[in-house]
């Protein structure tokens, strides 16, 4: 979870602090339910945040948080066009970031590695927007609305195969560890480039936002590096709760 672009302001090249203070706090509560879900898969809690209803709502709104912020980030950094080269690469990366992801997840969970997640859905919906950075207003927020509906309306059996899955128009979700599709989700990055062009305004006032607090600095800190920190918890989280339940063998 991080963004396929900068938080920087294509004017000065100055970094919107507050936009990464944004996307440290949803690092963080990722962390949080990606921790109840360790809880789970290793025997301390008997709360499947999986399947949990008001976890899974907590779930999709940190997703729903990240890809909103891909989409401001996206904006912001492409503004006065699409600098081609910093593009490529910021996708670049978080392409092999997510491939590496579904790599990772496939030898740890074969039956329900990741291999459309809140990574390939940014990355791919970051690819999806960029018609939107130009186009008048009302058509941004209208292809929003289209792709959150389109799931209700478009949902067939016949795209439940490996070659259409990453779309989201199967009426039942394949087994994964992170599922997050093109549709509805990209309709959240749509969402993002829309509410950055209507905060222009408010950008130079935004932007002058400063942390007073070792709190306020460490979020910035944490969305600055949130695609390492997204890339290593798991392994941190998993391995310290796996060795500790060898220990004390919850029950």
């Amino acid at each position: 979870m991080t963004m396929p672009v900068s938080s920087k302001l294509p004017a000065g090249g100055k970094r919107i602090l507050a936009l990464d203070a944004a996307r440290g706090i949803a690092i963080i509560a990722m962390i949080s339910y990606h921790f109840m879900w360790d809880l789970y898969f290793t025997g301390f809690w008997d709360v499947n945040a999986a399947r949990d209803p008001l976890l899974r709502f907590y779930a999709k709104a940190i997703a729903a948080s990240f890809l909103t912020i891909a989409g401001i980030s996206l904006y912001l950094a492409q503004e006065r066009g699409i600098r081609w080269p910093s593009f490529l690469k910021r996708l670049a990366i978080i392409a092999i970031a997510a491939l590496a992801v579904s790599v990772g997840s496939w030898f740890a969970f074969p039956q329900s590695f990741i291999f459309f997640g809140i990574l390939h859905c940014i990355a791919v919906s970051s690819v999806v927007a960029l018609p939107f950075l130009r186009a008048p207003l009302a058509l941004v927020f209208a292809a929003a609305a289209a792709a959150f509906a389109l799931p209700l309306f478009i949902a067939s059996p016949a795209l439940e195969t490996w070659p259409t899955w990453w779309l989201g128009l199967g009426e039942w979700p394949p087994a994964s560890n992170d599922y997050v599709p093109l549709f509805p989700w990209v309709g959240f990055v749509l969402v993002g480039v829309g509410v950055a062009r209507l905060l222009v305004p408010m950008r130079d006032t935004v932007a002058q936002w400063q942390p007073r607090t070792w709190l306020g600095r460490g979020l910035i800190a944490a969305g600055r590096y949130s695609l390492i920190i997204y890339l290593t918890h798991q392994i941190v989280l998993l391995g310290i709760l796996i060795g500790l339940a060898q220990i004390l063998r919850p029950l």
